[in-house]
């Protein structure tokens, strides 16, 4: 096992760049996953990971060593805790980081039948939300505008529990292209429609189309919708969270489909 005592060391250098930078994200496809959950999450989609990062007290976590075991042969290396903190956002480490490829989405829209797009979705705790809600109600596929924020930045990942590994997740996408290839009805969430979610039959090939959190969806993107639909709100509030209204769109699909 490697040790890394030193803030010049050229390998730490890149990890705090790949930590800090949507760009450098891009440019090697990787990222960092933070915390024994994801890692976890990430191991049972059946992938591994390329480097693994350790703080001193992470071989006396018996978790930790559960983890190591199913990892038997990708490099590791100890950093000082102070290297570690620098690279963990969380508050209290758990004393494991893995180096990982992005996984690269395999499907397209034509082939989905469950489906959520994202316009220019920008808080990256939404986008978290956003993305565990679709993973959980078992959406195949998620299309995200060059607008959205970076899906694979540490405070999405970190939002979405693992929920990136159970979905194909396609970034900078054309979303009028993607809307006019789904095979299915588009259902656009609007504030302004008049028609309900619960009147809307969505046994079939479905896709729903979110908007940024404050504008909403484009005109372009309300265009090409099947049907705008707004969720009843009856209580005395303008309007929902974008996380929570895509939460209640999806789940009205699988109680449908139940």
């Amino acid at each position: 096992m490697k040790h890394i005592q030193s803030r010049d060391n050229p390998f730490f250098k890149e990890l705090v760049k790949l930590g800090g930078s949507a760009r450098q994200r891009g440019k090697t496809d990787q990222t960092l996953l933070d915390g024994i959950h994801l890692l976890a999450a990430y191991l049972d989609s059946g992938k591994q990971p390329r480097h693994l990062l350790l703080n001193a007290a992470a071989l006396r976590d018996a978790e930790i060593t559960t983890l190591l075991e199913r990892v038997a042969g990708v490099p590791v290396t100890q950093l000082d805790d102070k290297l570690f903190v620098e690279l963990s956002e969380l508050k209290t480490p758990t004393g494991i980081l893995a180096l990982i490829d992005l996984p690269q989405p395999s499907g397209t829209a034509a082939a989905s039948r469950f489906a959520l797009l994202l316009e220019d979705v920008q808080d990256p705790g939404n986008l978290g939300s956003m993305l565990r809600s679709a993973a959980a109600a078992g959406c195949d596929a998620v299309f995200l505008s060059k607008g959205c924020a970076d899906a694979w930045s540490p405070k999405v990942l970190r939002a979405a529990m693992g929920g990136h590994f159970a979905l194909d997740i396609h970034t900078r996408q054309d979303l009028p292209g993607v809307a006019r290839a789904f095979p299915g009805m588009l259902l656009a969430a609007s504030l302004q429609a008049t028609h309900s979610l619960y009147d809307c039959d969505l046994r079939g090939k479905v896709a729903f189309l979110i908007g940024n959190e404050g504008a909403g969806l484009s005109g372009g993107l309300l265009k090409l919708a099947t049907q705008t639909i707004a969720i009843p709100m009856p209580g005395k509030v303008e309007s929902l969270n974008a996380a929570a209204a895509t939460a209640i769109c999806l789940f009205e699909a699988v109680r449908q489909r139940i």
